[in-house]
């Protein structure tokens, strides 16, 4: 257990990173932006994992590999996104999702 904090605090704060998230990728126009905002999706994820895992089987390191396995494919993830976003700015000088929808095939 962690002193001095409890569970229901940390998820709290997990809940608000996620809907924070949730809000940044229905809103952002910007492909770097709904990025970050998966990006802050999935942070939480792995907070959740390892909160519970800390809370419900603090022996078991569970928890913390799984949160391991979310960021290694999170880094795989953004990698991936980052070159496609690099492509499409080459190919029409813009990261908006509105000129993305334009673009002629």
């Amino acid at each position: 257990m962690i002193p001095g904090v409890s569970i229901y605090e940390l998820l709290t704060v997990t809940s608000l990173l996620f809907f924070i998230g949730v809000y940044g990728f229905v809103t952002r126009k910007n492909l770097i932006s709904i990025l970050i905002s998966v990006e802050l999706i999935l942070n939480a994820a792995v907070i959740n994992f390892v909160v519970i895992n800390k809370y419900l089987y603090p022996d078991i390191l569970q928890g913390a590999v799984f949160g391991i396995f979310i960021i290694a494919v999170a880094a795989a993830e953004t990698a991936l996104a980052v070159a496609i976003i690099i492509n499409l700015y080459r190919q029409i000088s813009s990261v908006e999702v509105e000129e993305i929808e334009t673009m002629k095939h």
